[in-house]
């Protein structure tokens, strides 16, 4: 967002973040909470990886999963079936009286094994659409010029540019 006259200042915070069925509530449940600690505009993020063959699980308990049964637990779980999935982005934007939700999708496949020591999470597992590695294996611009994050800053960048906010100092909560 510096390439676009944004100072972006990240706040790491602690809160109790719920448990919900969209990646969209949870974004903005956590603006929510967060609104009246910081009193000004901020962003953050909520991202989740959904797998067809799982009915979208892990979806928005994609930290959860990563954490306790990990990318070798998903090929498992998998093993043998569809392996379509998506990564999903969500940023809520608060602008000092309302919420404002920009989502980015990247779709793909889960690999049949790891590969890769790049990036993180499922990043070893996950084969973007019109690729033939994992993002784990491809370099860090590529992946960047293409992720789901990617795509969920650019419509934030063009609702913040149709409002007249270029150059301003965003909280990266």
């Amino acid at each position: 967002m510096h390439d676009y006259g944004f100072i972006v200042e990240w706040r790491r915070m602690k809160y109790q973040e719920i448990q919900a069925d969209t990646t969209e509530e949870i974004s903005l449940d956590s603006a929510k909470k967060l609104a009246p600690f910081l009193g000004e505009e901020f962003f953050l993020e909520d991202t989740g990886l959904y797998i067809a063959a799982l009915s979208g699980f892990p979806g928005p308990y994609s930290s959860y999963v990563q954490g306790t049964i990990g990318n070798s637990g998903i090929l498992r779980l998998i093993d043998g079936m569809n392996r379509s999935a998506y990564f999903l982005t969500v940023i809520t934007f608060y602008d000092g009286a309302e919420f404002h939700q920009f989502s980015g999708r990247l779709k793909g496949a889960i690999a049949l094994e790891i590969a890769g020591k790049g990036g993180f999470g499922y990043d070893p597992i996950f084969i973007p659409e019109g690729e033939s590695l994992t993002l784990g294996e491809i370099p860090v611009s590529t992946k960047n010029s293409i992720s789901h994050r990617r795509k969920a800053v650019t419509e934030f960048l063009k609702f913040l540019n149709e409002h007249g906010h270029f150059g301003s100092t965003i909280d990266g909560s």
